[in-house]
């Protein structure tokens, strides 16, 4: 049998990930027929059949999940072995790998990797902006050692420390009906804002997942007048009147040099926290040392 080829497993995992060859051929800048025709020899190769073919994608079969599991398995070791290899080394170089959520680097992160930098001029520090759950999937991948994501998922795959404590603002033009309910330095209930149009962000992202349920929960449905996909986006269409939106407190610099209004949610739910995680199985390398010791010196948690 072929030794392991581990371009083809990356290719098996963007498959599993997108449903589309074309998708996957596109974000690995190579030709449609040439992911088929790998995906063809794998599983000529092997004897097994991996993917459910049809109009609509591709899809893993029973035994294709087995095969992508395996996958991930020695994609990690291969990451967690570099990781070892550097901290044979004299500990002043190496990398830091950060997938992390829009909310993150709006927050304290970008002051926190300066003093990070300072602190360790030798590493080198590669970020990734995703959504959380691609930023989970990333640890769980081993592409990336840290993840600094929002606290409404699954992390019992995880070591997490809080990062960050952030809570659930409504932003409205000051010509808006809710507006008139909006005063300073108070709480604004969320039953309040649910009768009203929304500008909707990121699909199935977390700050969409935590309204949604909030909102199911209330025996409620919200209302979308639009979807867009970045917070800037959505600050720029409640001016323009579209709705209401909502933005957690560490992207409220984005209202700068805006009339709208906004005020904190008052509900407990509403205030969260970003948290930084990595793998339990994996190594802790000097440079996730670090920056997980400057993180617990520098967390202030709020009230």
């Amino acid at each position: 049998m072929a030794s392991f080829d581990s371009v083809t497993a990356r290719l098996i995992l963007l498959l599993a990930e997108t449903g589309s060859i074309g998708r996957a051929a596109e974000r690995e800048g190579i030709a449609s027929s040439a992911v088929s025709r790998r995906v063809s020899d794998l599983e000529a190769r092997l004897g097994v059949v991996l993917f459910d073919r049809s109009a609509q994608g591709v899809r893993l079969t029973k035994a294709g999940e087995a095969y992508a599991d395996g996958c991930r398995t020695v994609l990690r070791s291969i990451a967690d072995l570099d990781v070892i290899m550097t901290d044979f080394s004299s500990g002043q170089r190496g990398s830091l790998r950060l997938a992390c959520t829009g909310s993150a680097l709006t927050g304290r992160l970008p002051e926190l990797l300066a003093k990070f930098a300072a602190r360790h001029p030798g590493i080198e520090i590669a970020i990734g902006e995703m959504s959380a759950a691609k930023a989970l999937l990333a640890l769980d991948e081993g592409q990336a050692d840290i993840a600094i994501v929002s606290d409404n998922y699954d992390f019992s795959r995880f070591d997490i420390k809080p990062f960050e404590d952030e809570r659930v603002w409504v932003l409205a033009p000051p010509d808006h009906e809710l507006a008139s309910r909006i005063e300073p330095r108070k709480a604004l209930p969320f039953e309040a804002v649910l009768p009203h149009a929304i500008v909707g962000i990121h699909q199935a992202g977390s700050l969409d997942r935590l309204l949604a349920e909030a909102a199911s929960t209330a025996g409620r449905k919200l209302t979308e007048a639009l979807r867009v996909e970045s917070f800037p986006a959505l600050v720029r269409m409640v001016e323009a009147g579209f709705g209401i939106g909502f933005l957690r407190s560490t992207s409220l610099h984005l209202l700068a040099g805006t009339d709208l209004v906004c005020a904190p949610l008052a509900e407990p739910w509403a205030m969260r926290q970003l948290l930084v995680a990595r793998r339990k199985s994996g190594p802790l390398s000097a440079a996730m040392r670090g920056f997980m010791t400057l993180v617990s010196e520098t967390y202030l948690p709020s009230g």
